[in-house]
């Protein structure tokens, strides 16, 4: 069985990920959930696909011990995201399975005050979640829509590279790290000399993309990245918690000068069992959350995010209840995905 033939196989079953391990049974993630896959290749035939998709310069760092991540094109012109690994002393790979063309905020039923926070000219924009939650393609719908309505140059720096954006409004250059660029904080500096309007950020992993980060934000450019964070709050602290001791208050101080949002978002099973929804939570960076954050009173962001709908925010319970009351998400799941589950109570 060739990869492109199992890759196709498994878009057609509307499967988001392909587990493929040597000794083990082939398996696709499909609307969250792990199942086996219909086919099931040799383990001859596995070796023979990963060591297919390699370079000689990955194989020889497999066996050292670092994992390959790199992103392929199928012959039907869609883009997967792959990770060779090994576990048990034998090869693995995950795939990613990405979308061909970058939905809209609108067919990803984002909320509208993501494209207020896109119309910002300059501050920081950050999209959390678990992952598979999404932010990849959220992230590219928010730099898909800017591409449709302003001639801006955005600079992207990705590890790998996922969605590549057409030609419209904007000037997109897009850099891989490992192929383009050594790592993100030392591409994040290059960035601030190639004449940006927008930056995104693959993953904000280290204080010192983080303060690389807020400098690009802080100089007038809008910085998007993602954490793997499960709520604003949590968020924020994570930021701080990346830094060294005696920078954490200079970083809060510089977060809450340039916050624009922060949107933590999951995908939960519907209630049709045929697909998923997003369930979002939005913090907008007002004068009152930013004061919060200035001040080192992250905890009383929910209160905020509660009494905050008039400029878009709201709590994942809010969104999870609004889910379950318009029949589009179950009680049992909205109470496995909430953060506070005595919270959602109240809200039911």
């Amino acid at each position: 069985m060739m990869i492109d033939q199992m890759i196709m196989e498994a878009r057609s079953m509307g499967c988001s990920d392909i587990h493929i391990t040597v000794g083990m049974p082939l398996m696709y993630r499909i609307n969250g959930r792990l199942q086996n896959a219909p086919t099931n290749p040799s383990d001859g035939e596995i070796i023979a696909m990963l060591a297919e998709l390699l370079t000689d310069e990955q194989r020889e760092n497999l066996e050292r011990g670092i994992d390959a991540d790199f992103a392929i094109r199928t012959p039907d012109g869609n883009r997967q995201r792959v990770n060779v690994f090994k576990q048990d002393g034998k090869m693995a790979a995950t795939i990613r399975l990405l979308n061909s063309s970058i939905p809209s905020m609108e067919m990803l039923g984002l909320p509208s005050v993501l494209r207020e926070l896109a119309d910002k000219p300059r501050g920081m924009i950050l999209v959390t979640g678990p992952t598979g939650s999404g932010k990849s393609t959220t992230l590219a719908s928010m730099i898909d829509y800017i591409n449709e309505n302003r001639p801006e140059h955005i600079i992207t720096i990705e590890d790998p590279v996922e969605y590549v954006y057409d030609r419209k409004m904007a000037l997109i250059h897009q850099r891989e790290v490992g192929r383009d660029v050594t790592n993100f904080a030392s591409a994040l500096r290059s960035a601030l000399r190639e004449d940006p309007d927008i930056i995104l950020v693959g993953e904000m992993r280290d204080y010192e993309t983080i303060s690389a980060a807020l400098t690009a934000a802080e100089t007038g450019h809008l910085v998007m990245s993602t954490l793997h964070t499960t709520g604003a709050a949590q968020t924020i602290d994570r930021i701080i918690d990346a830094c060294p001791a005696g920078m954490q208050n200079q970083v809060r101080t510089q977060l809450a000068s340039v916050l624009n949002g922060v949107i933590t978002q999951c995908l939960i099973p519907n209630a049709r069992g045929n697909g998923r929804v997003v369930a979002t939570e939005i913090l907008v960076g007002t004068d009152a959350v930013c004061n919060q954050i200035r001040e080192n009173k992250c905890h009383q962001l929910g209160s905020l995010m509660q009494s905050g709908s008039s400029v878009g925010m709201h709590t994942l319970n809010g969104d999870l209840s609004r889910l379950v009351q318009n029949g589009m998400i179950n009680r049992q799941m909205a109470y496995k995905y909430s953060n506070d589950v005595a919270e959602l109570d109240q809200y039911l």
